[in-house]
């Protein structure tokens, strides 16, 4: 679920931090600029783990602060296909039950905007609701990451002249499936 990525940057310190240690200083930009941060084909960056090779700083004319490539360790959620995860339901919609982006396909129930896993057994169907909030174990079964990186406007874009907001895509989404034994929301497999 976690691991460590090995790491280049160059990483700029600007000159009032030139009284701290420069590992710190390092440490400090690199987690501004990584944590939270989807990196493409990466995962989703933590935090800094270590920092395992620093090399000469430059100073640029025009610019007083040092310029310093720095290799490094970081952590990052990226789970491996067919890991069990839990987590749990941000909401349910027409396209899936939504936990950090896991859709799954079984019948909804749209006047209550839930969804509904109808279990058959030998007395017959019961329904199973999936919440919001509640948690849910799941394997996951597909991952993608989109490039959301900023793009020029393009010649159609520029001829047009409605004003539509542009589409929000997430950076990296997971799929997960619950049709196993032992999967789905937690409540169902305690025991009474």
């Amino acid at each position: 679920m976690f691991v460590l990525v090995e790491m280049v940057d160059t990483v700029r310190i600007p000159p009032w931090q030139f009284e701290r240690k420069l590992n710190d200083s390092i440490a400090e930009e690199l987690n501004k600029k990584l944590a939270n941060k989807v990196v493409y084909n990466v995962g989703l960056c933590i935090c800094l783990f270590d920092i395992t090779k620093l090399e000469d700083a430059y100073v640029f004319p025009g610019d007083g602060a040092s310029h310093t490539k720095v290799h490094f360790r970081y952590v990052v959620f990226h789970p491996f296909l067919d890991e069990i995860l839990i987590g749990k339901i941000k909401g349910c919609s027409p396209e899936g039950v939504h936990v950090v982006a896991l859709t799954c396909t079984p019948p909804s129930d749209d006047a209550e905007q839930v969804w509904v896993w109808e279990y058959e057994t030998e007395e017959g169907a019961h329904d199973l609701y999936m919440d919001t909030g509640e948690e849910i174990r799941f394997r996951v079964v597909d991952e993608s990451f989109v490039d959301t990186s900023p793009t020029g406007p393009s010649s159609a874009e520029v001829a047009s002249t409605s004003e539509e907001p542009p589409k929000k895509e997430a950076p990296y989404t997971l799929v997960g499936s619950i049709s196993e034994p032992g999967l789905g929301l937690l409540s169902w497999w305690t025991s009474s």
